[in-house]
């Protein structure tokens, strides 16, 4: 009941993905655009293999890894200038919906197709026999942001944030804030919770965290959509940011290159001996204890929301693109097939710490580009 609950919320966000992908191009941001760029970036660009891709490229899904498919697609089309590729960020719940209906060539989604999704993808997006399959191409530590004046530095642990973010601790001086902060001047100022409003992995990844690491105080189900009661809203990663950003007292989830604009990082208390900070190098260790479990060519990955190691960070995402395995559209497969072959190359890969992100640990990529050369 739930996934169909899901996917009557993701249907009509499906077809504003598809209508807002339209109008953009390379993203929609001036600096992503169809251009030659600086000579540090066409010579990153002349190592991508364009093949035979040519015409347009509609994708959608995941706001988590804009800064990174921005980045991406700067190069990717100074390079293979026949190619104009188009993705939308309308989270990750659309944007797995708009490829399930054969609007777009793939999907970004920061959580792992459900069986459910598997199964449609069989009859709907992708033909002769193949399905759709899970591709992790970006890692990234969800940061918890903070407008909290005159608080440089705040720790909480996952019990707190639970409480924080199910509207049962409602100020910031409360005493469990209190005692993990002793030597912070906490204000007498309500908290203003954020949460998604769009249904999105990073949602879907926050509630994972919580679920594992305070299943005494989160009671709420994993999912796409927001559970908890409470708490405001806004749309996609930049959304929440903005609002944060904006608003003193605000808290809210959000992969960690949005975390600017006046806004801090939570340190996470976690089993270790030190609170951990929210930093790429640190999401990569938690990471690297990642295991496969797809199937066949879907490589979903198990996440371990409670790591023990010193400087592990717990709360991390993995973006994968959604794309068929086979059965893949002949118009678009020969740019699918090159532009995911840039992204999980060594150079597509390389730029994704510039952006704030992680590259996906060696052994797991290299069977990425194993699965992206066999794609047909």
């Amino acid at each position: 009941m739930k996934l169909q609950r899901k996917n009557r919320r993701a249907l009509a966000l499906g077809a504003l993905a598809v209508s807002g992908a339209l109008a953009l191009t390379a993203c929609g941001s001036d600096d992503t655009g169809n251009t030659g760029g600086d000579s540090t970036s066409t010579a990153k660009a002349g190592n991508i293999d364009c093949g035979d891709a040519s015409g347009q490229l509609q994708a959608s899904g995941s706001s988590a890894q804009k800064n990174a498919v921005d980045a991406w697609v700067k190069q990717y089309t100074a390079a293979c200038k026949s190619v104009q590729l188009n993705y939308n960020p309308t989270g990750s719940g659309a944007g797995v919906t708009a490829f399930l209906q054969g609007q777009t060539a793939f999907a970004g989604s920061d959580s792992a197709l459900e069986a459910e999704e598997i199964t449609e993808s069989k009859k709907t997006a992708c033909t002769g026999g193949g399905q759709a399959i899970d591709l992790p191409m970006v890692v990234g530590p969800i940061g918890v942001g903070y407008n909290v004046p005159g608080v440089d530095k705040l720790v909480l642990d996952a019990p707190t944030l639970a409480k924080i973010f199910d509207s049962k601790i409602t100020n910031w001086n409360d005493a469990a804030i209190k005692k993990l902060n002793p030597d912070a001047k906490l204000p007498d100022l309500k908290i203003q919770a954020f949460h998604r409003s769009d249904e999105s992995g990073t949602t879907d990844n926050f509630g994972k965290y919580l679920g594992a690491a305070a299943p005494n105080d989160w009671k709420y189900e994993h999912s796409k959509s927001w559970e908890a009661k409470g708490g405001q809203s806004a749309s996609g990663s930049s959304g929440v940011a903005q609002q944060v950003s904006q608003t003193a007292g605000a808290i809210s989830y959000m992969e960690l290159s949005y975390v600017k604009g006046g806004m801090k990082a939570v340190q996470i208390k976690t089993g270790a001996a030190n609170p951990v900070e929210a930093t790429t190098e640190n999401a990569t260790k938690s990471i690297s204890e990642a295991k496969v479990v797809g199937t066949g060519k879907d490589l979903a990955l198990e996440l371990n929301y409670t790591p023990k190691a010193e400087g592990a960070y717990p709360i991390t995402l993995v973006t994968y693109e959604i794309v068929c395995d086979k059965g893949n559209k002949a118009e678009t497969l020969p740019a699918v097939k090159s532009f995911l072959s840039y992204i999980s190359s060594e150079d597509g890969q390389g730029l994704l710490s510039e952006a704030g992100y992680a590259p996906v640990p060696d052994e797991i990529i290299t069977k990425v580009r194993s699965t992206v050369s066999g794609l047909s």
